[in-house]
């Protein structure tokens, strides 16, 4: 009997992956050595003050996501790093603002952390270089396929950014972070944006942001400043302008849902450099063909249902010149 694997299987079925960038207004990222436990944060090289307080900001509900980074071989530091990355406030946005701390000992994090979390100034080294970090999920002992096709990409990453110099981009081995069955997966800082099925080729477009926008098709799983049904919405307006929505500022909301999320009414507004505004609103549809129920794991026992949503009815709500001609993109449903 041949083994199950899940990426395989979403491969094969022709998932859609848009829509599973998920949502989290903070992201701590401390490096810690490897091997995991299958639950990062079970790991023996954890202290206990570090599983503690991960444990009760889980508990206190705040949108959260802690994940743990293998030491960084091409540029090694002595000491822990810690890396938090927080969404920027007031509406438009382009994802995260970064803050960077040294710590000599994995035994400080927690207080470092504690820190920054009550609105303090960490008492430790804080880095102000603008980087780009990219992480590739490669947590095998959650999900086998982020060791099957995780490990290799990364190694293939390393190389891809070495090749082309860039001296600002990190690379980044990444405990679990959702999505395995789109493996090889990466999130995209200071962005915050999802990728999966990540191959050479689109691998190199999404670092240079140049070559064919369709790729985004593939591999581009959502952005998490947005709500997941939305990223569809996204999705449609960067293959509409292109690799200059990268630039963009952006902010999106629900207008309206119906009670059982199969019609949402969504509105998205952008700012492009030269400060023009632009809002488009759009009705998006649950898409009874791409809706499918797959194991969404190596290891689950059951199949789940994915609901994908197409974007239908999208139009520019403010009255302004439109910066692009909606009626020319087939993929979208009615065009008012």
């Amino acid at each position: 009997m041949n083994p199950f694997f899940c990426a395989e299987a979403s491969r094969q079925a022709d998932e859609d992956i848009i829509g599973s960038g998920t949502n989290y207004s903070t992201y701590i990222l401390v490096e810690c050595p490897t091997p995991w436990a299958a639950n990062a944060f079970d790991s023996k090289s954890l202290p206990n003050n570090l599983k503690t307080l991960v444990e009760e900001v889980k508990q206190s509900q705040r949108s959260i996501r802690f994940l743990l980074l293998a030491p960084n071989k091409s540029q090694p530091t002595n000491g822990t790093k810690v890396l938090i990355f927080e969404q920027e406030q007031g509406g438009l946005s382009r994802g995260y603002q970064k803050h960077e701390f040294n710590v000599a000992q994995i035994e400080q994090v927690a207080g470092i952390v504690e820190q920054y979390l009550a609105g303090e100034s960490p008492d430790c080294e804080e880095e102000t270089d603008e980087t780009r970090d990219i992480l590739v999920c490669t947590h095998g002992s959650h999900d086998k396929c982020c060791a099957r096709y995780g490990n290799p990409f990364y190694r293939e990453a390393l190389k891809i950014v070495a090749e082309l110099s860039l001296s600002k981009v990190r690379i980044w081995q990444a405990s679990h972070f959702g999505g395995h069955r789109f493996a090889p997966t990466a999130i995209d800082f200071p962005d915050g944006r999802y990728y999966g099925g990540l191959k050479r080729d689109s691998f190199i477009s999404i670092l240079t942001r140049t070559g064919d926008i369709e790729c985004l098709k593939k591999v581009y799983r959502g952005w998490s400043i947005l709500p997941t049904s939305m990223q569809v919405l996204e999705r449609e307006l960067i293959l509409l302008s292109g690799w200059d929505w990268f630039h963009y500022k952006v902010t999106g909301r629900i207008l309206k849902q119906s009670f059982n999320n199969s019609f949402i009414k969504a509105e998205l507004t952008f700012e492009k450099p030269d400060s023009s505004i632009y809002t488009y609103r759009a009705q998006l549809v649950r898409d009874e063909n791409k809706t499918m129920r797959l194991r969404g794991s190596c290891g689950a026992m059951k199949e789940s249902e994915f609901v994908k949503y197409y974007v239908d009815n999208l139009t520019e709500s403010s009255g302004k010149p439109t910066p692009f001609d909606i009626s020319k993109n087939p993929d979208f449903g009615t065009v008012a």
